[in-house]
């Protein structure tokens, strides 16, 4: 795949994160790393049925010790900080926080090699970040001294994916299969997180489980590989940029099913969102140095 492609790679992800909050709602009052255990078992499955069919080796799984702790502390460590900080801090503050994520994308990609950030960059992740904030703060917001310890695990959460992804750059030569691994890994972790801190609840009746296996197929499943793929070979910064309409998205999803209400911030957000993934892209100033070269 090329450049171009491997970012429309990311983009997919970024729609598929979109639709996490409709199924979770759908799944009902399931415990998160139960929820997370047994959908990440369906993405590992899903996942070697593929390689089973396209004849894969099980050596693909014989990877240094390095990108298996990378691929585990980002999926299963970010679900893991992101549910803590919930339990910990509102959850609006705490989404908001641990949304800090896409911004610090932008940022550390200066740090690879080969990449150069760029003003308009930096503008336009800032712009998806104010626009998230009036999606989510809804005009109002209040951090409390009582509320540090959640706020602090939040904002490791933002690093932890943050670093994830862009350290998944320095290991392009693997194949993105192998968040097939990253799956299994992250299913075991959450079923002991989850017999350690939660009490077992089924999902009851069909639509339920269906909402699960959406789950386990897209949003926490195939959005896994394509992510993978997209920072491991697309425009990074753009990617970054763009995460910022995952929460927009989902919003309107949610709406369109009943679980939410339309209200004037939904109309702001997107419009800062879609102005900073465009500024982000850099398409008008790369075209003016263009001309001026």
């Amino acid at each position: 795949m090329n450049h171009a492609t491997a970012t429309a790679s990311g983009v997919i992800a970024i729609a598929l994160w979109s639709l996490l909050a409709l199924f979770t709602a759908a799944a009902g009052a399931i415990p998160p790393f139960q929820l997370t255990a047994i959908c990440f078992a369906i993405a590992t499955a899903i996942g070697l049925a593929v390689m089973l069919k396209r004849g894969q080796s099980r050596s693909l799984f014989r990877q240094p010790l390095s990108v298996w702790l990378l691929g585990t502390a980002g999926l299963f460590g970010y679900h893991f900080f992101y549910f803590t900080a919930l339990q910990n801090a509102p959850p609006a503050e705490a989404s908001l926080i641990a949304y800090l994520w896409p911004l610090l994308i932008v940022l550390f990609s200066a740090l690879l090699p080969g990449e150069k950030l760029r003003w308009f960059h930096i503008a336009g992740a800032v712009l998806g970040l104010v626009g998230l904030t009036v999606l989510v703060t809804r005009g109002g917001v209040s951090f409390e001294g009582r509320f540090a310890f959640g706020y602090g695990i939040a904002l490791i959460c933002a690093f932890v994916w943050s670093g994830y992804s862009v350290l998944s750059r320095r290991f392009a030569d693997v194949p993105s299969d192998i968040v097939t691994g990253y799956c299994l890994v992250s299913a075991i972790l959450a079923a002991l997180a989850h017999l350690a801190f939660e009490s077992t609840v089924w999902p009851t009746g069909g639509m339920q489980w269906l909402a699960v296996i959406m789950l386990g197929l897209g949003p926490v499943g195939a959005a896994f590989y394509v992510w993978d793929h997209g920072m491991k070979h697309g425009n990074i910064q753009l990617l970054g940029a763009a995460s910022y309409a995952t929460p927009v998205l989902s919003v309107f999803v949610l709406i369109a099913f009943g679980y939410a209400e339309w209200s004037w911030h939904l109309m702001l957000a997107p419009l800062l969102v879609t102005c900073g993934a465009v500024v982000a892209a850099g398409v008008l100033f790369k075209a003016r140095s263009a001309r001026q070269s």
